[in-house]
């Protein structure tokens, strides 16, 4: 997948950002968030972009500052500006460092759309001129579906699951041609990447991921094989072992899942099976912990963050719906109207006064 970087200063910005833009079909994934140019920089290393969407107005190193250092040290990332300042300097900032387009804000889902499809055609370009072929794209193409399918089998508990997953996936690259250590090189990068991500959202500590790895396991698809077998499923066993043998539920563990969960259809079955114990236990002592139950707290949290949204007037209630979790505005519409009691035009109506 090409990787996507969103440098702001501003939370519900990043937030549009990743909910507008058409990753999947894109063949793109956003590896990481920044809110100024100096945190941004520190991470460039480590998580190698391929594309960065930067701010322009942010305190420390601000977007000018950041286009400039990214251009003289990383000139292959294709960059995106977004700004809420139609400023003609920022502009010339934007065309001198050869940034690929600039938006305005309130960012128009079809134009981010579009700027991201061009940067990926200028990174398809570049590649060819080398004589690569778009080899990493095709790589990151065969890697996706797999990718969301250990998600899935990480998150429901599923060892077996993610074994044979594994295993699938390593047959048909093999098949596909990808066996050579700088194609492996790039399998074990995101693979790693994903797992990463899986132990953030489950409370685990993500930091030995970072410990650098011999280059032998890179050499053939059966050392790449056992190298990522062996990190998932060491990974999954801890969750397993953290959870099924503690002596006492952690209600704090299920909330904080919950809260990094919010804009998925997670249900009391799927937190209960994923915390190893029924779904009547789990729905009794979660609701004397917290005076709601499971779904009645999913719901909170997303009315909460809703509403924090739809104080700026700049987000469209369109994409506050999506960021919540809600495709159908209508509905969403009628389930915060419910829950506050007044519409959201209204309520940002009032507010304003």
């Amino acid at each position: 997948m090409l990787k996507v970087f969103i440098v702001d200063d501003e939370s519900w910005a990043r937030d549009i950002i990743k909910a507008f833009g058409e990753w999947e079909s894109l063949g793109m994934e956003i590896v990481g968030e920044a809110e100024d140019g100096t945190e941004a920089l520190r991470m460039m290393e480590v998580l190698q972009p391929h594309i960065v969407i930067t701010d322009m107005r942010m305190p420390g190193t601000d977007g000018a500052a950041l286009l400039q250092q990214l251009n003289d040290q990383f000139p292959a990332i294709k960059t995106i500006v977004v700004s809420g300042y139609d400023d003609f300097q920022y502009a010339k900032h934007a065309l001198r460092f050869k940034a690929m387009d600039y938006l305005l804000k309130p960012v128009d889902p079809k134009e981010l759309n579009t700027a991201l499809q061009n940067c990926k055609s200028g990174l398809e370009a570049a590649q060819m001129e080398r004589g690569t072929l778009s080899l990493d794209l095709d790589i990151s193409y065969t890697l996706a579906s797999y990718k969301k399918l250990l998600k899935l089998r990480f998150n429901e508990l599923n060892t077996d699951g993610v074994k044979t997953t594994l295993d699938q996936m390593m047959k048909e690259l093999e098949q596909s041609g990808i066996t050579k250590a700088v194609m492996l090189e790039q399998v074990v990068q995101e693979l790693l990447l994903l797992l990463k991500e899986l132990m953030n959202a489950n409370s685990q500590d993500s930091d030995s991921l970072h410990a650098p790895y011999g280059h032998e396991i890179t050499q053939s698809g059966e050392n790449t094989a056992a190298f990522l077998t062996h990190h998932y499923v060491t990974t999954l066993e801890q969750l397993i072992q953290q959870r099924k043998f503690k002596n006492k539920l952690n209600l704090d563990e299920v909330r904080l899942y919950m809260e990094k969960h919010y804009t998925e259809p997670v249900t009391l079955e799927q937190l209960a099976r994923a915390f190893f114990v029924s779904k009547e236990y789990l729905s009794k002592v979660f609701k004397q912990e917290y005076g709601r139950n499971v779904t009645d707290y999913m719901l909170h949290l997303r009315m909460v963050k809703a509403k924090e949204w739809l104080m700026d007037e700049s987000i469209p209630i369109k994409a506050i719906a999506e960021m919540a979790g809600y495709e159908d505005i209508t509905y969403f519409y009628r389930v915060f109207k419910k829950h506050f009691g007044i519409a959201p035009g209204e309520m940002r109506k009032s507010s304003e006064v």
